[in-house]
């Protein structure tokens, strides 16, 4: 007897594996359509602002005047990024309140090794480091990563200012007011400095 090919098992797997193809793309299409029809969740960087959390941590902001060079950032730096030279002791005057002593000859950060942990903030004695809210530091060398805020530092500010910062102020209205606020040596909030316990 001759088996009917439409009741084959042969033919039985071969139209339900055509029904599985069918049936998964349908079902492919509909999550496309929901998601091509819903609005959009992405910004236009660097045209619109990137919003970021209270407690960001980006690019160090360094108040050189404060600083004593203790080395307590360096020393707390799971990475070894911070560098710091001083021609002698500094202190703080309690008369004036003002660092008194050597000459700061180096205060340098290697964005390379930098983790952004926010562990330097904590033991700082004078509250002269903390995290800023710049978060690019693209640049077209690896020596261009590590920062010289002792430098910048006699250039009146307390964080660089990025290339794309540059090339954007006149066209992008935002990152004028961020370039602005960084070249007056204005902080950014310390929200994401870590409180001594």
């Amino acid at each position: 007897m001759i088996a009917d090919a439409t009741t084959s098992p042969k033919h039985d797997g071969y139209f339900a594996n055509i029904w599985k193809t069918v049936n998964s793309i349908r079902i492919g299409l509909q999550i496309t359509l929901k998601y091509y029809c819903s609005p959009v969740v992405t910004i236009k960087y660097p045209f619109e602002k990137i919003s970021f959390a209270p407690r960001y941590r980006g690019i160090h902001e360094y108040e050189a005047d404060k600083c004593i060079a203790c080395d307590q950032c360096a020393k707390a730096c799971p990475v070894d990024c911070i560098y710091i030279d001083k021609s002698a002791p500094r202190k703080v005057d309690k008369k004036t309140g003002e660092v008194v002593g050597g000459e700061l000859l180096r205060y340098a950060i290697d964005y390379q090794k930098c983790m952004f942990c926010g562990l330097c903030t904590e033991p700082c004695p004078t509250d002269c480091i903390h995290m800023g809210k710049n978060h690019d530091m693209s640049s077209y060398s690896r020596d261009d990563m590590i920062v010289e805020f002792a430098e910048l530092a006699k250039q009146g500010l307390k964080t660089p200012i990025p290339r794309w910062m540059t090339r954007n102020a006149k066209k992008i209205e935002w990152v004028a007011k961020e370039k602005e606020r960084v070249e007056r040596g204005e902080l950014a909030t310390t929200e994401a400095d870590l409180t001594a316990v």
